[in-house]
């Protein structure tokens, strides 16, 4: 989960002046609601019931940080104190009240949820995505943020281009995220349905899914390299004339209704080379 996160809420609010103490507030737990922006969707109703124990017998020791709307107030930080109040028949709750807008509400509560490790990895791939979208970062920018590593935040975005079902359940724990990113390496999509299933029913381990997906794709392989169409003897030597023209790899890919012509290039200056021969042709 989310290691080396020193310098997460700072990094994104070094304006908070943290010597100021906050002033909290006893707030009718009618008049709040949850977090619009809110990164987990799955809360453990065990944990919730036990937090709801707690806070009958001891209260709630950490006050909520919410913001002012237009009906009451929404929660920023502390949905699953609020949950277990809820549980535990509390009519107020201690709130902490901040200004924020729409993304720092969002920010914060997505930072907040990957200090405390509460979010799967799914759910935290998407915490990643959703800053990177909404602050323009780059991966390494994000990273040097929230100082972990780039591999980190790459892995777990990654897990996104996983099929839908796929990614329910990494959410639910049915996989980990080691299995995810074997299933990644899949070649034929079309067989990871019945690849995932397998993995389940037999509870296969991280390393005997990566071995069996290096199976499938050497058969991937060896099937695509039977389908490769030979190229006609004319068609050769036309090729091998273009590699000699270009001092480059050309490859001549013909199709059932039209083909194609491949010119590989290594740099810039190569492509200009590649491209003044073809415009000596014309002239």
């Amino acid at each position: 989960m989310a290691k080396g996160l020193g310098k997460g809420l700072k990094a994104f609010f070094p304006e908070h002046n943290e010597s100021a103490p906050d002033s909290v507030q006893e707030i009718a737990i009618n008049e709040i609601r949850p977090n619009p922006y809110q990164p987990r969707k799955l809360f453990s109703e065990k944990a919730i019931d036990e937090l709801a124990e707690s806070i009958q017998s001891h209260g709630i020791l950490q006050p909520i940080i919410a913001r002012k709307s237009i009906k009451g107030y929404e929660i920023v930080v502390g949905e699953r104190r609020f949950r277990a109040a809820q549980k535990a028949g509390l009519k107020a709750v201690p709130v902490v009240v901040r200004e924020l807008d729409e993304q720092k509400m969002m920010e914060l509560a997505l930072i907040e949820n990957l200090q405390r490790e509460d979010l799967n990895p799914i759910e935290e791939a998407m915490a990643y995505e959703k800053l990177m979208e909404h602050l323009g970062y780059t991966q390494e920018q994000l990273a040097s943020r929230l100082g972990m590593s780039r591999p980190h935040i790459a892995n777990h975005i990654r897990l996104l281009q996983l099929p839908k079902p796929v990614q329910e359940f990494i959410s639910e724990g049915t996989l980990s995220m080691g299995h995810g990113r074997a299933l990644l390496g899949v070649k034929d999509k079309q067989k990871l349905a019945v690849l995932v299933e397998t993995i389940i029913n037999e509870s296969l381990s991280v390393r005997e899914v990566e071995e069996l997906v290096n199976k499938m794709n050497d058969r991937v392989s060896r099937e695509t390299s039977r389908k490769k169409i030979q190229l006609t003897p004319q068609l050769k030597e036309y090729q091998d004339t273009l590699r000699s023209r270009f001092g480059t790899s050309v490859s001549i890919k013909p199709g059932k209704n039209k083909g194609k012509i491949e010119i590989d290039y290594f740099s810039e200056d190569d492509l200009e080379r590649i491209l003044a021969l073809l415009k000596s042709e014309k002239s």
